[in-house]
């Protein structure tokens, strides 16, 4: 009998999870597919999609909902996330897409989900340039209502009124969802003539750039919320550009938000 290691094993997972048929699994790995079949059973019983596993847990209607890990995972999944329901599975997927650039970034998406969802697992997808943080649960939609046809900005986005609730006791965390998914923070300089002598100046500000308008109004307002002064700095027809950039209202993105990591 042959033998397959860990690692065969969780690449087989995460090609299944990702939606891969069993037949194309088996012939990429050279592992008989009624293994792969077996493999697949096993997982999807732990993951509680089996017809007789143990009933999963609701994080919002049972209760248990990490309301600060949701605040920054809601953030980041209008800035960068998509939930998709495949065929070949039986939960829906949520998936949120992080720079390579950031390891510290793909840490804490993973954290956030794991902390909303504690009774689920998280992969991490290799795609290029970028890491796919992905989960699978019944209770997708619940927990995100935006989720329907089509890209975020042909649609309406608006909070219900639980999240809103949610955002206004985390408004931080919220904000910094959506600026480690669709935000920077970065350096200007500029020359200034002082003492009769050209000196370089440096200053720090934010961006924040998204397609929606609802979701850049969700982010103005949330920053109104919490003493944030912005302006809009358009400089492209598709893309809409947030500017943060006045000393005070820096000072607060950085002890609350900061760089990228």
């Amino acid at each position: 009998m042959t033998f397959h290691g860990t690692e065969v094993r969780q690449k087989a997972l995460t090609l299944l999870r990702d939606g891969t048929k069993n037949a194309e699994v088996a012939r990429r790995l050279n592992v008989p597919a009624g293994t792969i079949g077996y493999w697949l059973h096993v997982d999807r019983v732990k993951r509680g999609e089996c017809p007789g596993a143990h009933q999963s847990v609701c994080p919002r209607c049972d209760g248990m909902l990490n309301t600060r890990a949701y605040a920054y995972l809601l953030g980041l999944y209008l800035g960068d996330g998509h939930i998709i329901q495949n065929r070949a599975m039986r939960s829906p997927s949520l998936s949120v897409f992080c720079a390579d650039s950031w390891p510290g970034l793909i840490d804490e998406c993973e954290q956030a989900m794991l902390s909303v969802f504690p009774k689920n697992s998280v992969c991490r997808v290799r795609r290029k340039g970028c890491r796919e943080v992905k989960m699978y649960s019944k209770h997708l939609w619940c927990l995100f209502p935006q989720h329907g046809p089509g890209k975020k900005h042909e649609r309406r986005i608006a909070l219900e009124p639980w999240q809103q609730e949610i955002v206004d006791a985390h408004p931080w965390e919220f904000i910094r969802g959506l600026i480690h998914s669709d935000g920077s923070r970065i350096t200007n300089w500029t020359e200034k003539i002082i003492g009769g002598r050209r000196k370089r100046y440096e200053y720090t500000r934010y961006f924040f750039s998204n397609v929606s308008a609802d979701i850049l109004s969700l982010f103005t307002d949330t920053l109104d919320r919490v003493g944030v002064e912005w302006k809009s700095a358009n400089q492209s027809r598709a893309v809409q550009n947030i500017s943060i950039a006045r000393n005070a209202s820096v000072a607060l993105m950085d002890l609350h938000v900061g760089p990228k990591y």
